[in-house]
């Protein structure tokens, strides 16, 4: 089993679901993530694969509280930037199992990350998909 991290190049998450924004103002937001999920799966040659599990990880800079569903506004578009990059077919069952975001707790004197973890689900002694 191969497991792909790719960091992302934002300190918080570009799309939150309690966003209120006008579809002309999110949809380029939206573009540009699912553009970098992408283009980061091929820069870390992340193969194409029959199915895969995709989790989103957020460290913030602070351990203000904070609801990891919000975080769904931005990983939908990171995982469509897989399908885009051809790690899989398509971004439902039985291609893509989305784990629930993750938040990590605020390091210090650290600015805020993110991070996708992209897990092969192949089964190494029979060739086969979980």
């Amino acid at each position: 089993m191969s497991t792909w991290t790719l960091p992302l190049p934002w300190t918080r998450p570009p799309l939150s679901m309690n966003d209120r924004l006008h579809w002309r103002k999110k949809r380029p937001i939206v573009a540009e993530i699912r553009r970098v999920g992408a283009l980061l799966a091929r820069q870390q040659k992340v193969p194409a694969c029959a199915r895969v599990e995709v989790q989103l990880h957020y460290r913030p800079k602070d351990n203000r509280r904070r609801d990891a569903s919000n975080l769904c506004a931005t990983s939908k578009p990171l995982i469509d930037g897989l399908v885009d990059a051809g790690v899989v077919p398509d971004d439902c069952e039985p291609y893509l199992t989305e784990v629930m975001p993750r938040l990590h707790p605020a390091e210090p004197g650290q600015p805020g990350a993110l991070w996708l973890t992209i897990t092969d689900l192949t089964d190494e002694k029979e060739g086969t998909r979980a």
